[in-house]
């Protein structure tokens, strides 16, 4: 990674994309890449749009705030009709495949998966969207090294669910392609 890549993850409140937002951060430090994470409380923590930054460089970090991101994680409806008029061009858009794609969305730049729905019925716990997610994104995206990510996460985690969040992360990663993970891994830079 040479350049600036800023990342945004939204939800509800409730679905853990700060903690996802924060892992991924971690694991970015782990990695030897400079980060910054920032979020959104107040009344999104009541179960209204939830929103958490990460940027990722090689280089300093100037400026912490995301303005165009390159990546959006959108795992509610309101949270990816919001956010998506704010994509960079050329932006890979992940969202749980229970949502309506944006018309305006390229859908060659759209990855629609079903995270919520992985996570309730084959990690076996709902509250574990967001490693699920982080699994996909970490995939698709080609971020970080499997090692790296699950230290990221066991940083973040209570002792003793390290086994189901590896379950999760796998699932995750599962549900990106091969032909996926080759296209938009190159998004990256």
């Amino acid at each position: 990674m040479s350049k600036r890549y800023e990342m945004r993850f939204a939800g509800s409140g409730g679905q853990g994309v700060i903690l996802a937002s924060v892992i991924i951060a971690e694991a970015a430090v782990i990695a030897g890449l400079n980060t910054v994470q920032s979020q959104a409380y107040g009344p999104e923590a009541r179960g209204g749009v939830s929103k958490a930054e990460t940027v990722l460089s090689c280089d300093k970090i100037w400026y912490s705030k995301v303005t165009r991101p390159n990546f959006l994680l959108a795992l509610t409806q309101a949270s990816l009709d919001t956010y998506t008029r704010e994509l960079a061009e050329g932006a890979v858009v992940m969202m749980d495949d229970g949502l309506n794609c944006p018309a305006d969305l390229d859908p060659a730049r759209v990855i629609s998966v079903p995270i919520l729905q992985t996570a309730k019925e084959k990690v076996g716990k709902a509250f574990t969207a967001n490693i699920v997610a982080v699994g996909a994104i970490n995939r698709a995206l080609r971020l970080f090294s499997d090692k790296d990510l699950m230290e990221g996460v066991k940083r973040h985690i209570p002792a003793g669910t390290e086994e189901i969040n590896q379950k999760a992360l796998a699932e995750g990663a599962a549900l990106i392609s091969d032909a996926q993970a080759e296209a938009f891994a190159q998004t990256i830079g």
